[in-house]
């Protein structure tokens, strides 16, 4: 009987093993998601302000405030 409970000791033993190992796996695999996600963010931002940016300039209205126009 002592080799059977040393054989369920051991199992045990792998089990939680691989019971961590999948969980670090986890945690890795949502860690790099995470950052991905905020890099498409990002680039999404920046795509936008591109965007604004180059309608501002075709219709003339960067930098300028409409108010300070004169009518003469």
């Amino acid at each position: 009987m002592d080799r059977v409970g040393q054989a369920a000791g051991q199992a045990q033993v792998k089990k939680d093993e691989m019971v961590n190992k999948a969980y670090e796996s986890c945690e890795q695999g949502q860690q790099q998601a995470g950052s991905f996600m905020q890099q498409t963010g990002d680039q999404m931002r920046n795509m936008a302000q591109g965007a604004a940016d180059t309608v501002k300039n075709a219709t003339g209205m960067e930098g300028g405030d409409a108010s300070s126009t004169t009518n003469k």
